[in-house]
């Protein structure tokens, strides 16, 4: 199937489909092609405007979208961190422990965050505890000397 930009002798451009340059004309020899704006049967094949992006220019609008994308992705990890320092109980290295009292009925149900090793994250998962981690970035004026 190929598409051909087509002019009547009125000056009305359009687009036409066919099945292949011979099909095409096929149809303007027997008169089957006609303006769809004035209904005339003289059509002149003219032709076809296109551009060609240089790599370059690609490279540049991959950048610019890929930058784009960074941008909104930082955001709405900001509205993570901050629907999550909103709403949960930051209880630092005892997440584990509070995590298996509240499945147990000790504590009361809520939502909590903190931190836990590797060995305390295997023992919640075959508690049958579910949790997800949530990557919290580090600010620019934090001091991680000592981390």
């Amino acid at each position: 199937m190929i598409a051909i930009d087509l002019q009547c002798k009125n000056g009305h451009t359009f687009e036409g489909w066919f099945k292949d340059g011979k099909a095409y004309e096929s149809q303007k020899k027997e008169g089957l092609i006609s303006c769809p704006v004035c209904s005339v049967t003289s059509i002149e094949r003219i032709p076809s405007t296109f551009a060609v992006k240089s790599s370059q220019t690609l490279k540049n609008h991959i950048s610019k979208n890929l930058s784009d994308i960074n941008a909104e992705l930082a955001e709405i990890g900001r509205d993570v961190l901050n629907f999550v320092e909103k709403n949960f109980d930051n209880v630092g290295c005892n997440f584990a422990d509070e995590a298996l009292k509240i499945h147990y009925g000790v504590s009361e149900p809520r939502n909590i965050m903190g931190v836990s090793t590797e060995k305390e994250e295997k023992t919640l998962e075959k508690e049958g505890i579910k949790f997800f981690k949530v990557p919290v970035p580090i600010s620019p004026d934090t001091d991680d000397t000592d981390t």
